[in-house]
């Protein structure tokens, strides 16, 4: 009997179950997006576990219909990063589907943080897992996380991540929303904002925010609103809200080599979907990106982290 592994995410905007077979090296996913009502840019945390309990059994169920073999073990994100402060209500649906999958089941289930999945997430879609096994450094940019990272091999949660750099304000996904949003576009924004920045130039100067490799961007969402106000073309102010994001990854990769030189380079997290960006990283680093469908909120890397656990022998999570 091959083993199967399920990987349950509850995001703070993606309901998300995924079916790991380390046999065929494969994953299969099922998302539902939360509904965010036209002109809002967010969810309050309240509506975002009643979409998740909602959402949870129709996921799953059409994911396990095609599992075709009996599931070996459950993974969970449980928190949005492996700190010890680190919680987001958002989480509590996932953990209670499968925790309680796994007792049903009688199968051993293990705890990651977001964070940890989008990495295995973007070293399973670019064949890079063996990465676990070395020290690398990683960035995951998103509307909830703007941080780079060390990350290193641990035996018993499979990476130890270490923060490097983080934004002090705004994550580089809200950044992107609320200029988006700003513009007319439909939150989330990334994909319509690229689309726009693609027919744009960059209408003035870009000058960054940038620390101890540490960045601020409240700044972005400030001059966007005076270049709206002056009116710029929509197509310009993308532009240059993807080249001010652009130019703050490139210093912040810069401070961290400086630290850690010669490690190779993890991207994760929607906002390094942006095909914009990822072209300017490239040109100056080589890099592994996660490829579209493992950019954005998503279970898989989850389901693969549960396998390498189990496989490894690692402590399961125990709810008693």
């Amino acid at each position: 009997m091959k083993n199967i592994y399920i990987g349950i995410d509850t995001s703070n905007y993606t309901t998300s179950a995924a079916l790991y077979s380390p046999d065929k090296q494969q994953v299969r996913q099922e998302k539902k997006p939360l509904t965010v009502q036209s002109g809002e840019r967010g969810l309050r945390q309240s509506e975002a576990v009643f979409q998740h309990t909602v959402n949870l059994p129709g996921v799953i169920t059409r994911l396990t219909k095609q599992s075709g073999g009996d599931i070996t073990a459950v993974g969970f994100s449980k928190s949005p990063r492996d700190l010890e402060d680190s919680y987001m209500p958002c989480f509590l649906p996932g953990i209670s589907a499968a925790v309680s999958a796994a007792a049903v089941r009688d199968v051993p289930c293990y705890a990651f943080s977001h964070q940890a999945g989008h990495i295995a997430a973007a070293l399973f879609s670019a064949g890079s897992l063996s990465l676990l096994d070395e020290p690398f450094i990683a960035f995951h940019i998103s509307g909830g996380t703007t941080e780079s990272l060390l990350v290193e091999p641990d035996s018993q949660k499979i990476i130890k991540i270490s923060v490097l750099g983080a934004t002090l304000d705004l994550h580089a996904g809200q950044a992107v929303d609320r200029v988006g949003v700003s513009l007319g576009l439909d939150f989330p924004c990334g994909e319509q904002l690229e689309n726009l920045a693609n027919n744009g130039t960059c209408p003035v100067r870009v000058s960054t925010a940038v620390k101890q490799g540490n960045c601020c961007l409240s700044g972005l969402e400030n001059q966007c609103a005076v270049l709206l106000q002056k009116g710029e073309p929509a197509e310009n102010i993308a532009a240059f809200c993807i080249e001010y994001l652009a130019r703050t990854v490139l210093k912040m990769i810069e401070y961290v080599l400086n630290l850690h030189p010669g490690l190779p380079l993890v991207f994760s997290g929607g906002v390094m979907s942006n095909k914009i960006i990822q072209r300017r990283i490239s040109e100056k680093y080589g890099a592994v990106f996660a490829s579209p469908g493992f950019s954005s909120d998503n279970a898989a890397g989850i389901a693969v982290l549960a396998g390498i656990a189990h496989n490894r022998n690692a402590e399961p999570y125990t709810a008693l």
